[in-house]
């Protein structure tokens, strides 16, 4: 589903979700009687149809996600676009996988994952080389 593409059955959503209207419409900030109404087939906004794709679609935790997380994501596109595109692929294959969710602790370390290199591995040269630690340079 692309963004703010036409939600057309949030019930469906929902049902699917085995969640009763005040839990799932809730998540998204709208209240049960609102929620109603759409499922009824009243125009959402697309602000409300945006939230519904990324929290109930998507699965995203919002109250996870953070400014930074975006610009970091931006960086790594304009920046260093072989490194985003590898670690797309690693990220889809993981969900295809059935595996769960990559998530960052707060050192900024992927939790789940062995061996797995601090945020600051992408900040600055290693070694005094130049390179950052896995040999993508910045």
């Amino acid at each position: 589903m692309r963004p703010f593409e036409r939600i057309s059955n949030p019930r469906e959503i929902r049902r699917k979700l085995r969640m009763n209207q005040q839990e799932f419409w809730s998540r998204i900030g709208v209240t049960q009687s609102g929620g109603s109404r759409y499922e009824s087939g009243r125009e959402m906004p697309k602000p409300v149809r945006e939230l519904l794709r990324l929290v109930h679609v998507e699965q995203i935790d919002l109250s996870q996600v953070k400014r930074v997380d975006f610009e970091i994501i931006s960086y790594l596109k304009e920046s260093h676009s072989d490194l985003y595109r590898t670690l797309r692929r690693a990220v889809k294959g993981r969900n295809r996988a059935g595996g769960a969710p990559l998530l960052l602790d707060e050192a900024g370390m992927v939790e789940g994952v062995e061996a797995a290199e601090p945020a600051e591995a992408l900040e600055g040269p290693a070694g005094g080389n130049g390179e950052p630690k896995g040999g993508h340079s910045i």
